[in-house]
């Protein structure tokens, strides 16, 4: 079984999920950062695949991808530091990135390095799902991977019904149609969220962009089976003299 899915039949509810980019602060931080997690008690890490047009990232984010780039962050760079990450790290692993990198290293590639390297799932928010279902589904299952779709409040029922049908692991919930990090009030989201869980999706749900702190963590809880924070993570570990101190103070802030 897929470990996203070994982990949402253990834990149902109140999953944190970190981001972070690759390579970032530093190059070779990368597998540091997913152990202080996974030590520290995140329930997933998404690594972010850092690239020069990010359509959904937000500017903090932006900025450590092209930190992570001129450190010398490549695909094949990050494939090479995941190597042995699975000898230490067991919570799942989701890479985050956009398709042109992707298409360069070339698909089944890609899928191929995700599946020796113990990723379980992918977030491509620039793969539009009638491409994914006519002609990368097969080797997605091929390799044992899950593909994960982002939905927003502006996205009707009936699609957000073919995106959970098409969608493994779990369904990204964006909690406003803005780009990652910008300040949101989630009471203002009330009605978006109410409506997802009235859906009754076939996936769990998770909640992303805006979830910051303990309070906007536990309000996305409250409505979802957990949350994803990004751009809060990526702040706090900019100037890090320690990192592993620095992700441990993080989380359990989060988690309190």
């Amino acid at each position: 079984m897929n470990r996203i899915d070994q982990l949402f039949q253990n834990k149902p509810k109140d999953i944190l999920n970190v981001y972070c980019t690759a390579g970032y602060p530093s190059l070779n931080d990368t597998v540091a950062i997913v152990e202080a997690l996974q030590q520290s008690g995140a329930d997933m890490v998404e690594l972010g695949m850092p690239f020069s047009d990010p359509l959904a990232d937000g500017p903090v984010i932006q900025e450590s991808s092209t930190r992570a780039i001129k450190n010398g962050m490549r695909i094949s760079v990050l494939f090479e530091q995941l190597k042995g990450l699975r000898s230490k790290v067991s919570i799942p692993l989701v890479l985050m990135g956009y398709m042109n990198p992707v298409m360069q290293f070339g698909v089944e590639n890609f899928l191929q390095k995700c599946a020796e390297t113990g990723v379980d799932g992918l977030i491509l928010p620039d793969l539009p799902m009638d491409e994914y279902e006519s002609q990368y589904k097969p080797l997605f299952e091929k390799y044992g991977l899950h593909n994960i779709f982002l939905v927003t409040p502006e996205t009707n029922e009936a699609r957000i019904r073919r995106i959970d049908g098409v969608s493994n692991g779990f369904v990204y919930a964006v909690s406003s149609s803005s780009t990652t990090g910008k300040d949101k009030d989630m009471s203002h989201q009330e009605a978006y969220f109410q409506r997802l869980k009235a859906m009754n999706l076939r996936n769990p749900v998770l909640i992303g962009f805006g979830i910051k702190d303990s309070k906007t963590f536990r309000e996305a809880c409250r409505h979802s089976n957990g949350a994803i924070i990004g751009s809060a993570f990526v702040k706090a570990i900019e100037n890090s003299a320690n990192l592993q101190a620095t992700v441990k103070e993080f989380v359990a802030g989060i988690k309190s």
